[in-house]
């Protein structure tokens, strides 16, 4: 009888990524991607997973998505709730079918069209990160305002019908001195609080004496999912225990509700912007190629399959990004 001895250095048995043995009838470049899109999918559904349980443990302060992202590019004051978040939602899934005919015409050995499609798909990608952009900068600035108590509550104003008001509608300026504490006036162990926000606790509180028709809803969620709406009487109780004032979101605070939804948002989101970005950047490389004809005289247009696959892969994300962050 004899005996089969097989060893590393058989190349009929390993692969060194060459077209001899190819695994699930893939190349070594495309198997590596799949590797890099499993991987990474382990890592968003990770940061998914936290988003969601942590949701579930503070439901009841969580803010209301409708509420958070209300803008429109141009159409300053009006409440447009999701609209420009489904646009650049709709603009990334077309740049992915854009992405599908690149391929094909690939697989035809077309590069003209090759070309145009991948034009197109840059153009997509571009818009949508500077889409994240300009909703960020909406996220950061705010648009109402509002106060947080020493216990760490957040107070909304409203006015009698239950419509939000901005602080600027109803906060009196007082004769008072307030000098931001920059890096250079402060213990290296005391928070940088350079930028002040543009009224102070006596400013909102006297602005609120004022207007005996404003009212104050806190940031807990009733059985309709609306935020609860406090009597005369206990806004004012509330207000008492003011001590900062929130414009927008950062790290620290957030005008929309919980903190954590601010730190969620900010990292996943940027994760996946970042995610985009780096595809529109090897998009670009890989056009740039089609059109010297790199691939072309290859007479193969894998290259343009690969990064392909990378730019499903980001557009699939953010579908589930979507549907946690502003759907459900």
């Amino acid at each position: 009888m004899e005996a089969t001895v097989t060893t590393a250095n058989n190349d009929e048995k390993t692969w060194g990524g060459g077209h001899e043995i190819q695994p699930l009838g893939a190349s070594y470049g495309k198997m590596m991607m799949w590797f890099f899109i499993v991987s990474d999918a382990l890592t968003f559904s990770g940061f998914l997973g936290a988003y969601g349980f942590s949701r579930f443990k503070f439901i009841e302060t969580w803010p209301l998505a409708d509420e958070v992202f209300t803008h429109f590019p141009f159409m300053h004051g009006v409440s447009a709730p999701m609209y420009y978040v489904a646009l650049m939602t709709f603009i990334l899934i077309f740049s992915s079918v854009t992405m599908v005919l690149a391929v094909d015409a690939g697989h035809q050995l077309k590069k003209s069209k090759v070309a145009v499609y991948m034009f197109l798909t840059i153009i997509g990608g571009l818009i949508f990160v500077g889409s994240q952009a300009w909703e960020w900068k909406n996220f950061i600035k705010g648009e109402y305002g509002a106060v947080e108590t020493v216990g760490g509550s957040l107070l909304q104003f409203v006015d009698k019908d239950g419509k939000r008001v901005a602080l600027a509608d109803f906060a009196q300026k007082l004769p008072e001195q307030r000098e931001a504490l920059t890096r250079s006036k402060t213990s290296w162990f005391m928070e940088d609080a350079a930028a002040l926000p543009t009224y102070s606790v006596a400013e909102i509180q006297a602005g609120f004496k004022a207007h005996p028709d404003l009212l104050i809803r806190t940031e807990k969620l009733t059985a309709e999912k609306k935020k609860t709406v406090l009597t005369r009487a206990e806004s004012e109780a509330h207000l008492a225990d003011a001590k900062y004032v929130v414009e927008g979101a950062n790290l620290i605070r957030n005008e929309y509700g919980n903190k954590l939804f601010a730190d969620f948002f900010f990292f996943i989101t940027g994760f996946h912007g970042f995610h985009v970005f780096s595809g529109v950047i090897i998009n670009i490389i890989i056009f740039f190629n089609v059109l010297l004809g790199t691939y072309e005289k290859r007479r193969s247009y894998e290259m343009v399959e690969k990064v392909g696959l990378y730019w499903h892969f980001v557009d699939l994300v953010w579908v589930f990004v979507f549907t946690v962050f502003y759907l459900v």
